[in-house]
């Protein structure tokens, strides 16, 4: 895939951008439903954003899924919220024997919100309701955070995370690259940005070795 998405208003329109099996596309409806019904009580995404859910959320995650490595089988997402980027790809990876992702999530309003949408639609994933600096550390093949911190935070926690070659996936949006640079002056980074295919201001920053990265 290459190029912006045109805006994805429908299920079918993200089944046909994504070419998922309807089993896959019918676990993600489930999902949709879900957050459109506890919505109303949780506020679990902005208010604004919940009418271009299959764009802003669920496309916005599916993306990652093509930075995956074939190899990987753990997968950590910090700061999970309402499951994006998560969620939606364990559903996406569902049928990658052994995949599990591990969702932190620190709100518990949110984080059972993602065990019933983890009971409804089957996805490999767990939910781990605390804070990242706070749950104990494990490596995972990959981590990844949306909308969770800046940088160099985020580095902070993620690599709790990491092991030596554990790859790191974050969207970023306006200031990715100063957040880069602030970063680099803490570590030294293998890592460079493509673009987002949502919006066209926005990257995905992938850091290889995320565990390996030397502080200053």
């Amino acid at each position: 895939m290459s190029g912006l998405l045109q805006p994805i208003e429908t299920a079918e329109e993200f089944g046909k951008a994504f070419r998922v099996s309807r089993e896959t596309l019918a676990r993600l409806e489930a999902y949709a439903a879900l957050l459109t019904e506890w919505q109303g009580r949780f506020n679990l995404v902005a208010p604004s954003t919940l009418p271009l859910l299959w764009h802003r959320h669920m496309a916005d995650s599916a993306q990652l899924a093509a930075f995956v490595p074939e190899a990987a089988r753990s997968l950590v997402d910090i700061g999970s919220g309402a499951g994006f980027p998560g969620l939606v790809l364990a559903i996406l990876l569902a049928d990658r024997p052994g995949f599990r992702a591990h969702l932190i999530e620190a709100t518990g309003k949110k984080a059972s919100f993602l065990e019933a949408v983890i009971a409804e639609t089957g996805a490999p994933a767990s939910v781990i309701n605390g804070r990242a600096e706070a749950v104990p550390a494990f490596a995972a093949d990959v981590v990844t955070a949306r909308a969770c911190a800046k940088l160099p935070q985020l580095l902070a926690w993620a690599r709790r995370f990491a092991g030596p070659q554990t790859l790191g996936l974050f969207p970023k949006g306006r200031g990715a690259l100063d957040e880069l640079t602030v970063a680099g002056q803490m570590a030294r980074l293998d890592a460079h940005g493509v673009p987002s295919v949502t919006e066209s201001d926005a990257i995905i920053l992938i850091i290889r070795s995320l565990g390996a990265y030397v502080r200053h």
